[in-house]
């Protein structure tokens, strides 16, 4: 017989409050982060804007991390594992990192690839992992048992 996870009605409001801040995050975007590529990509044709690295850096990082928080949050008010959290903070750092390095080294090329720069750009951007890591781990823990 399989396992399921219940989740009581604090907890399911507390996942509503997230899912809000997550929308927030969006919401907010122009005037919490730095990110002249928001605009750049609404535009087809434009040619790629002058930006500031470091800056351009803190901001993805910055709602990257949000994001992160918010998700893992979501994670622990859904399945309350600390065994789930720590290896999905420890996915969240990694794959922050070389998400990083693609992104800046698709964006210092010579010949920028916009279409991998928008595809990696939003895996910082967006709380994509928490859509990927749901499903996983409810697999893992309900239908796997």
């Amino acid at each position: 017989m399989a396992k399921s996870i219940k989740i009581n009605p604090v907890s399911a409001a507390g996942i509503v409050v997230l899912v809000v801040m997550l929308v927030l995050v969006r919401l907010f975007q122009n005037e919490l982060f730095y990110d002249p590529l928001i605009p750049f990509f609404k535009k087809e044709g434009a040619p790629l804007p002058q930006m500031d690295d470091f800056d351009l850096f803190l901001g993805l990082g910055f709602r990257y991390f949000l994001n992160s928080f918010i998700s893992l949050g979501i994670l622990w008010l859904v399945f309350k594992d600390g065994a789930i959290i720590r290896l999905c903070f420890m996915l969240y750092c990694g794959l922050f990192m070389l998400l990083t390095a693609i992104f800046f080294t698709v964006l210092k090329a010579d010949d920028v690839n916009l279409l991998l720069l928008f595809y990696v750009r939003r895996f910082l951007i967006q709380p994509l992992f928490l859509i990927l890591f749901l499903p996983a781990f409810y697999y893992q823990k309900v239908v796997r048992k």
